[in-house]
């Protein structure tokens, strides 16, 4: 197979990503992927790896010029607003290419209970007409929301200890997915979970606990994704890696 000596650059930290950078990889393609830092361990991707922020849309900018970088694909997670909005602006600035690599979210099937909201404050506020045993899984940076929640007894589950503001009665599961639907049920049973608080995510490392409340009629908060700035954009591996391949072998100085 032809080496393609151009660099692109990932913004990653999901699994999408992650495959994404293997695939190009056994492309030949050199990718070197971004990654915010948040999580003190995160699961590595294959290729060149740089962790931490560029210094916004005027720094992402610089960035890529300075390293010549081909193309750029935005795959962070769907809440990922600030990297998203810089990503838009900073490509421009360079004159680089930028796809979207965004996972479907999730669609609730009959049956289910769900209730969305547009942020986690707007879901600490339903939560107590709904249970009084409420399951968190949004995210450790988000648990400040709940801080103030009266009555309401919160298991979250993060991949690292979260900081205060903490709700009162707090128990936090560190764990990271993915997730079996039989360990999700024996969990809410154990719990006497009563409701279920989740982003919309999307994807299938952490759907189980949707199916789990499903089977045990339990009510989901759902926190609706965050409107992101227009760019062309892809739901899949293959497709963002197509694309990708496009321009690197398009680019006047790739190698044959």
């Amino acid at each position: 197979m032809a080496s393609i000596a151009r660099l692109v650059l990932i913004l990653g930290g999901t699994s999408e990503a992650r495959a994404l950078a293997a695939a190009l990889v056994a492309s030949g393609v050199r990718v070197v992927s971004s990654l915010a830092g948040r999580v003190a361990s995160p699961r590595l991707p294959e290729g060149e790896v740089r962790v931490g922020g560029f210094g916004g849309p005027n720094g992402l900018a610089g960035w890529l010029t300075e390293y010549d970088i081909t193309a750029v694909v935005d795959a962070t997670h769907p809440f990922a607003e600030r990297i998203g909005e810089s990503a838009v602006r900073g490509t421009a600035l360079a004159g680089v290419p930028l796809l979207r690599l965004e996972r479907p979210g999730w669609v609730p099937t009959p049956g289910d209970d769900w209730h969305w909201v547009d942020t986690l404050r707007e879901a600490a506020a339903v939560v107590p007409s709904l249970g009084s045993r409420a399951f968190l899984t949004s995210g450790r940076q988000g648990l400040s929301a709940f801080a103030h929640a009266s009555g309401v007894w919160f298991l979250a589950r993060c991949v690292d200890p979260p900081e205060p503001p903490l709700p009162p009665r707090l128990e936090v599961l560190l764990s990271r997915g993915p997730y079996r639907v039989a360990d999700e049920l024996a969990l809410l049973r154990e719990h006497r979970i009563e409701v279920l608080v989740t982003k919309d995510s999307g994807g299938s490392l952490t759907s189980a606990k949707l199916t789990a409340a499903r089977q045990l009629r339990v009510p989901v908060v759902v926190v609706r994704r965050p409107p992101r700035a227009a760019t062309e954009s892809v739901t899949s591996v293959d497709a963002a890696e197509a694309w990708v391949l496009e321009r690197v072998r398009d680019h006047p100085h790739a190698r044959p």
